[in-house]
C-alpha cells in the first residue's frame, strides 16, 4: 500500500528505485501503463506515467480515470502531478516551476467524472488543490534554490493542438501558464477525497509572445528541469507522508445530491 502517488507528466516517466511493476485493471479501464511502486528514501510511492512509458499517449486520451482509480485502490492518498505548460506572464519564463491553485478549464470531451448516476454528486471546485500539499512543496523548492511560483491560474485546453495567437491573448487575460493534462485529472482526485498538487514546469512562452510554440522545444525544456523536479519531490516527501490535516479528505460531505 501507497499513501503518496506521483503522476508523471512530459519527460519524466519514472522516478523510482528498483520499482516493482503492477499490471492493474479498473472498472473504468486500463491505467496509462503499469503502475510502479517503490521507495524513495524510505517512503512507499505510487508511479504512473501519465502518457505511458514511451509518450504515446496524447492528452485527449489519457484513461484520466483509470489512473486515479488504480492510485486510490493502492491507498494513495496524495498525490503530486507533474506538468508541463506554457506561461503567459512575461514574468514566468521557461524553467520556472508554478505550483498553481486555480484552473479554469476549456477542455470539451472528456470523461469529467467518476459519477455518472445512479449516485449524484456535486463536490465543491472553490478550491480544487490541497493547500497543504502545496505549501510543503513550495517550502522544499525555496529551500534548494528552486525559486517557484506559488500560486495562479492553470487554464486547460483540449489539446493535442496548441493555442492560435488569438486564443493565447485572450487566455492571458485571466490565467498565468496553459496546458492540456490537468482536467480532469484533478476532479478526479478531488471526487475521490485524495490530496492534489501540482508542480508545473514552464517550457515556453505560449504563442502571445509570437513565437509559435515547437513540441521539441517543450521536451527539452522539461528534461533539463527534470532533476530539480525531482529534487523537489524527494525533498517535500517526507512531510507530505505525514498524517493530513487538511480538508481535502471531507470534500464529499453534504455533497451527494
Amino acid at each position: 500500500m501507497a499513501y503518496i502517488g506521483i503522476i508523471g507528466g512530459s519527460g519524466l516517466y519514472s522516478i523510482l528505485d528498483d520499482p516493482v511493476s503492477k499490471d492493474m485493471d479498473t472498472p473504468f479501464g486500463k491505467p496509462s501503463g503499469n503502475v510502479e511502486i517503490g521507495k524513495i528514501d524510505g517512503i512507499e510511492v505510487a508511479f504512473i506515467p501519465r502518457h505511458g512509458k514511451k509518450h504515446t499517449i496524447p492528452p485527449h486520451r489519457v484513461n484520466y480515470r483509470a489512473n486515479l482509480w488504480a492510485l486510490k485502490s493502492l491507498g494513495v492518498e496524495r498525490v503530486i502531478a507533474v506538468n508541463a505548460v506554457g506561461s503567459l506572464k512575461e514574468e514566468l519564463p521557461p524553467g520556472t516551476t508554478v505550483i498553481p491553485d486555480q484552473f479554469i478549464d476549456f477542455t470539451r470531451r472528456r470523461e469529467l467524472t467518476f459519477y455518472d448516476g445512479p449516485d449524484v454528486y456535486h463536490i465543491s471546485a472553490a478550491d480544487p488543490f490541497c493547500e497543504d500539499c502545496n505549501g510543503i512543496l513550495n517550502s522544499k523548492a525555496r529551500e534548494i534554490g528552486a525559486n517557484p511560483h506559488l500560486g495562479g491560474t492553470y487554464v486547460v485546453v483540449e489539446g493535442p493542438r496548441f493555442s492560435t495567437r488569438s486564443e493565447s491573448r485572450m487566455f492571458r487575460q485571466f490565467g498565468d501558464i496553459i496546458g492540456m493534462t490537468l482536467v480532469p485529472e484533478v476532479n478526479l482526485a478531488d471526487e475521490l477525497s485524495m490530496c492534489y498538487s501540482v508542480l508545473a514546469t514552464v517550457t515556453d512562452y505560449d504563442v502571445w509572445a509570437d513565437k509559435p510554440v515547437d513540441a521539441s522545444e517543450v521536451m527539452k525544456t522539461m528534461k533539463e528541469n527534470e532533476e530539480k523536479v525531482v529534487k523537489i519531490i524527494r525533498e517535500s516527501l517526507q512531510q507530505i507522508n505525514s498524517k493530513r490535516t487538511c480538508s481535502c479528505s471531507t470534500r464529499l460531505d453534504n455533497a451527494k445530491a
